[in-house]
């Protein structure tokens, strides 16, 4: 078994924990609330890791992204993910939006436990459902070019723990973005030396799967 064969096999792993993790929240928080309180815990998580360490929790560390990875992405067709999504104004739209949206549902709900626990449940099911359906006709990753969470951690982490490549060992074979889960090409910063896309997850996958051995973290 190759070792890029060994790397993804256990990063598989860890996502099927998570992805099963996450369908434990979003079907039992509609019976346990309180299980809605997960979602602020992951923006907290997402943002300390995000400055550290860039979007690295939306690796396998985020339960959704696991989700998409792990059991969406069978269904998905894999096109090339629009450059729209990718933007600063969707982002900042979704963002605020979402934002805006917690603000008044806590300040209506507040200072039951109960019910801002239910409204963190129906906005994580109504965003899986757009990213579902995103990742249907799309990418199973699309959602997470403009999640807010990884928006947040593409921001805080600008620079942090890069990827980076040799030039001299890089022959642009595109084995890099052939595996990357979120549509990043490496071999086309290769001048750079590193990988200056903050969207990088920093997954580890390029890296064991170049045969020039131009990648490293």
């Amino acid at each position: 078994m190759t070792e890029y064969k060994i790397f993804e096999q256990k990063r598989k792993r860890k996502q099927f924990i998570m992805g099963i993790a996450f369908l434990a929240v979003l079907i039992g928080g509609w019976k346990y609330p309180l299980l809605g309180y997960f979602i602020p815990i992951c923006m907290l998580l997402g943002i300390g890791i995000g400055l550290f360490k860039g979007r690295k929790w939306c690796d396998w560390f985020c339960p959704r992204g696991s989700f998409f990875d792990i059991l969406i992405k069978p269904l998905s067709p894999k096109k090339k993910i629009p450059e729209f999504f990718k933007g600063l104004p969707c982002r900042i739209g979704m963002l605020s939006f979402l934002m805006l949206m917690m603000t008044i549902q806590i300040i209506k709900r507040w200072p039951d436990s109960y019910k801002i626990g239910m409204f963190f449940i129906i906005l994580l099911t109504v965003t899986t459902i757009l990213g579902l359906i995103l990742a249907i006709l799309i990418h199973q990753r699309t959602w997470c070019y403009f999640c807010p969470i990884g928006s947040m951690a593409n921001w805080a982490g600008r620079e942090k723990y890069p990827l980076r490549i040799e030039s001299k060992l890089c022959n642009e074979c595109k084995s890099c973005l052939n595996v990357c889960p979120i549509q990043i090409a490496p071999f086309k910063f290769k001048e750079n030396k590193i990988v200056s896309d903050s969207d990088c997850l920093k997954c580890g996958l390029c890296v064991v799967n170049c045969p020039s051995k131009a990648l490293n973290l």
